[in-house]
């Protein structure tokens, strides 16, 4: 079944149709990984768009069910060179055909995806259509032109009431705003020995409070971290009170809490060799990433705040402390899930805060 791509730039791809057989509108951004499409399709933080896989074949190894990030469906649509519907892989239950189906994604293959990429890179994410071959480009263009940009993602992807992911022998409790978490997050917790109670987005500082947490973690989502007001405000209010570890957008909210601005960048970070240099250590950490927003690099920083790590690619802000505040994040995802393991150390560092905290109370 032939599909077309059209980009709100007006330049289209003619490929072959996959999954969701409906017109579907997202802003289209690249991946840069070799592998994890089941990881990035089942990450909340792609929802609402549409991802091209810079990678050239994919479907080699289908989907498990043990390697989920979540029971939410991620992007819109995925756009790939050449897909493989023969997976050759003894654990997989499903072809990446059949989860596209099952879950109402729109996949299309036989594009040029170098080309769609470089065009990214060089004029920026921008909204895109899949459509039917025979649609016109004009007639695309102008749908893309009437569709509504949504806001405020998190709404949709954060769990609706409480639940709990415990572990064997725990030593902390660890309260997890869910802003759009990925499962392999929660799993760090519990590997370090921290029952995790992972709670909504608006749930107010008071009722976290009340559960006795040992720390609070602000977890990755989707969209404008402007847009998550509730965390923000919950943030000022726990700072200093409690130890604060933030990952991807628990990063920027963190860092708009504490008066730092974010912009959305050209085309953002996703993909999973990112160089990232510790400031404080002098490494260098190949990360995962995934995110359109950043903290801009203040031209003064306050005393309060310090950078602590940079991406070497374009200089942008990876990490912050909040001093004298227990209270750190980054930018990228050192969870590891099919992907670099530079960072777990994060985890470590954040219970050694936590131990701190109790010895100093």
């Amino acid at each position: 079944m032939k599909r077309k791509l059209v980009l709100a730039n007006g330049v289209s791809f003619i490929g072959h149709g996959f999954g969701l057989e409906e017109e579907v509108i997202a802003e289209l951004v690249f991946n840069t990984s070799m592998v994890g499409y089941q990881e990035i399709l089942s990450d909340p933080s792609y929802t609402d768009q549409m991802i091209c896989m810079t990678y050239p074949l994919i479907g080699n190894y289908g989907l498990i069910d043990d390697d989920y990030e979540s029971k939410l469906v991620g992007p819109k649509a995925l756009i790939v060179r050449e897909y493989n519907d023969k997976p050759s892989n003894f654990r997989y239950t499903v072809t990446l055909r059949e989860y596209l189906e099952d879950n109402k994604i729109a996949g299309i293959s036989h594009i040029d995806t170098r080309k769609l990429t470089r065009i990214i890179r060089d004029e920026g994410s921008m909204l895109a259509i899949i459509t039917d071959v025979d649609t016109p480009v004009q007639e695309a263009l102008k749908k893309i032109s009437e569709y509504e940009v949504p806001h405020n993602q998190v709404a949709k992807v954060s769990c609706k009431k409480i639940w709990y992911s415990r572990c064997a022998n725990p030593k902390y409790n660890i309260v997890a705003v869910d802003c759009g978490t990925k499962y392999s997050i929660i799993r760090q917790f519990n590997k370090h020995a921290c029952n995790v109670t992972i709670v909504p987005f608006t749930t107010p500082y008071e009722t976290i409070m009340a559960m006795n947490p040992d720390g609070l973690f602000i977890s990755n989502g989707p969209g404008d971290p402007e847009d998550c007001k509730e965390v923000i405000e919950l943030i000022k209010k726990a700072e200093g009170n409690i130890p604060i570890f933030g990952i991807c957008l628990g990063h920027q909210m963190i860092a708009l809490a504490n008066g730092l601005e974010t912009y959305k960048m050209k085309f953002g970070h996703r993909g999973g060799n990112h160089p990232v240099k510790n400031l404080i250590t002098g490494k260098i950490e190949i990360t995962s990433q995934n995110h359109s927003y950043a903290v801009r690099m203040p031209e003064v920083l306050d005393e309060k705040i310090k950078v602590t790590h940079v991406n070497l690619l374009d200089n942008t802000v990876e990490g912050i402390e909040i001093k004298d505040k227990n209270c750190f994040s980054v930018q990228y995802h050192p969870e590891s899930a099919a992907g670099p393991e530079d960072s777990e150390y994060l985890f470590d560092q954040y219970l050694e805060m936590i131990e701190r905290g109790k010895e100093n109370a």
